[in-house]
């Protein structure tokens, strides 16, 4: 597995694939860069590099998709859960229970939500775009201030 890191707005994110796919996207944790795996290699190439470069698009408000070979390790559930994540358009948000009815299993928001939790590969598969029936932000791996940023930074591109 290659890996690399990405300075962005919202701290440092560690890209890791291969040359065929990215398998995961870490967020920092308490304001340190995530670690590597052992074995992980610190090259940027292929599949590390492009994500690294449509991220640094995304961040700069130049992109609103993504068109990147993904390999999320998860089960057939999670799998179609990330999925359903991937259809969400830019800058909206849905919460548990319309994912879980998008999906066609309306009464697994629970499940949804865990599968939403255990998403690989945040931002590209954009778990940030579901939140709370009430309308509110809830629990995001990346931290509720990451989940912020990423929803204000899609809101301000669409109000350009």
């Amino acid at each position: 597995m290659n890996y690399t890191y990405l300075d962005t707005s919202i701290g440092k994110l560690l890209i890791a694939g291969d040359d065929d796919a990215i398998h995961r996207i870490e967020f920092p944790r308490r304001g340190k860069p995530a670690r590597p795996e052992a074995g992980w290699i610190a090259q940027s190439k292929g599949a590390v590099a492009e994500c690294a470069r449509q991220l640094r698009e995304y961040f700069d408000g130049k992109r609103t998709a993504f068109d990147l070979p993904l390999a999320p390790a998860g089960t057939a559930f999670q799998r179609s859960v990330w999925r359903g994540l991937q259809e969400i358009p830019y800058g909206e948000t849905i919460s548990y229970g319309e994912l879980a009815r998008r999906i066609g299993n309306p009464n697994a928001s629970r499940a949804v939500g865990a599968a939403n939790g255990s998403n690989p590969i945040p931002i590209v598969i954009p778990c940030h775009r579901v939140i709370g029936a009430n309308g509110k932000l809830t629990g995001f791996g990346g931290g509720l201030p990451t989940k912020e940023a990423l929803l204000a930074l899609e809101a301000r591109q669409l109000s350009l």
